[in-house]
């Protein structure tokens, strides 16, 4: 990135806008839109963001860049479309999926106007606009236009109205109640919000509205303000769709946690770990993946812990050195970012396990339940980054921070995208851990009483149960029948091995 561009960068204004990327020589090779323009933009240049073979082509070549900021969500969505069309810039065409794209068709010329959607524009003398790429923003902006400008989607068969009108979304031409060159003037307001219009149009309702007041008018003057209060409302609706604000939630997420923790990129793959287990029996450890905010299950690994007892921070230090051992770490590789359920002890106990692996410059931070509150260690560190640097980060994004021994605490707001991903993925390793420990309880619940003994497989079992009956009657035999079945040594051993753990069958 040349300095120009970064700095083009840090001038874009937080607000709605499209944005045009440029080569070398000037020339617009794309443009888009978005809902915030830093947000947006900058994500293109976010390093470890997976990108297809044409989206990289496209960063290779920008040189340049300019926007224009407007003032809704749909302005941009509608600027954007009509730029497109007079510019056609380059990488819109390369990148544009034609099967998913839609053009607004009005037949404004017609003697019974419509206004539809479709996927391909024809010579037949109607008004077309776009292609819009994202087909819910378009009709969700256009639920909201149809308030202010009535419109039939439809050919009128019959001479009744229908429902549409009497929900004010419609002209009702079919009984003559609204004059066709009315409707046609309405339409033309229509296209012009739909070519960029907004302000223009805006002021041209204003003016009428007090044109009609003053002539006493009261009826027109009332559809002038019910029109511009339904673009006012469309000013205020959010056009994005879950998905995109999913992949906005993440970027914002993911460059918070860079910005705090003085990352040189965001964190593409963090992992989480957590410990499960009720009363020191059958410990399990989770270990989940999330790439670049999104979970990735198949990376999902978990561990039955080698130790028994209840004792948290032998288990956090038995996974986290098991995760880094060689091997693993050849199959799995490394991860960007640790995160680790607990409070101190957790961390501290993960940290000597990472720092006796060999892999002490791995950033490891704590999620501690109670306050919600991120720990790191003062000992946290990373090439030219030292623990001051991440409390100045944190002051900054509005976080309360406190010392406490070697630990440096702190809660980010409850808004912040970072404290909502990292809460994200604890719960998820705790979702994780807590199933593979319920399978264990589950699977030692069912196991007959003589499964895991030693001398004892599948086919003495059968002939135990054969020759008893059931579980409950091996179990209160006395040692001379169990010898008489499986010989002096191995009934008596068995007999011994019973009695030691009075099962409950």
């Amino acid at each position: 990135m040349n300095t120009k561009l970064a700095k083009r960068l840090s001038e874009l204004p937080k607000k709605p806008g499209v944005y045009f990327f440029k080569n070398v020589a000037g020339e617009i090779i794309y443009i888009g839109k978005a809902a915030q323009l830093p947000t947006r933009v900058r994500s293109y240049f976010q390093k470890g963001r997976p990108q297809d073979t044409k989206t990289t082509l496209l960063i290779n070549d920008i040189a340049g860049l300019d926007w224009q900021a407007v003032e809704t969500e749909a302005d941009a969505l509608f600027l954007e479309a009509e730029l497109v069309r007079r510019y056609q810039p380059h990488y819109n065409i390369l990148l544009r999926d034609d099967k998913s794209s839609q053009y607004v068709r009005i037949d404004i010329n017609s003697d019974y106007p419509t206004v539809t959607l479709v996927r391909r524009p024809l010579p037949d003398n109607a008004e077309y606009f776009g292609p819009f790429n994202n087909s819910p923003a378009l009709k969700s902006a256009l639920r909201y236009l149809r308030r202010a400008f009535p419109y039939a989607t439809t050919k009128g068969g019959v001479e009744r109205v229908n429902l549409q009108y009497h929900l004010g979304l419609d002209p009702g031409l079919e009984e003559g109640r609204t004059a066709l060159a009315q409707y046609r003037a309405n339409l033309r307001q229509l296209m012009r919000y739909l070519r960029g219009g907004r302000a223009g149009v805006i002021k041209q309702l204003e003016k009428d509205m007090k044109k009609y007041a003053r002539a006493s008018e009261f009826e027109k003057a009332a559809r002038a303000r019910d029109q511009l209060r339904a673009l006012q409302d469309l000013g205020r609706q959010s056009l994005l769709t879950s998905t995109d604000l999913a992949e906005a939630n993440r970027d914002h997420a993911l460059a918070e946690l860079t910005e705090l923790l003085n990352l040189k990129s965001p964190p593409r793959r963090i992992e989480g770990f957590d410990i499960s287990h009720i009363q020191g029996s059958d410990n399990t450890a989770s270990m989940v993946v999330f790439t670049l905010g999104l979970p990735d299950k198949t990376a999902y690994r978990k561990f039955k812990m080698h130790s028994g007892g209840n004792d948290d921070f032998a288990h956090i230090f038995e996974t986290i050195s098991r995760r880094l051992s060689p091997g693993n770490v050849k199959k799995w590789g490394l991860p960007n970012l640790f995160l680790i359920d607990g409070g101190r002890g957790q961390l501290s106990s993960a940290l000597r396990a990472r720092d006796a692996a060999g892999h002490s410059s791995l950033p490891m931070i704590g999620l501690a339940k109670a306050a919600e509150e991120i720990i790191i260690h003062e000992s946290f560190s990373l090439p030219g980054v030292q623990v001051e640097a991440v409390v100045n980060s944190a002051t900054r994004l509005k976080s309360y921070v406190r010392r406490s021994s070697k630990f440096v605490k702190f809660q980010l707001p409850g808004s912040s995208p970072a404290i909502k991903l990292l809460q994200r993925i604890r719960d998820e390793s705790h979702r994780f851990a807590l199933s593979y420990h319920g399978s264990l309880r589950l699977r030692r619940a069912s196991n007959s009483p003589l499964e895991g003994l030693p001398g004892i497989g599948p086919l003495t079992r059968k002939r135990l149960i054969r020759q008893f009956g059931s579980l409950r009657t091996i179990a209160q035999a006395e040692a001379s029948e169990l010898e008489a079945v499986l010989g002096p040594k191995r009934g008596h051993r068995l007999y011994e091995q019973l009695k030691s753990q009075s099962p409950q069958v």
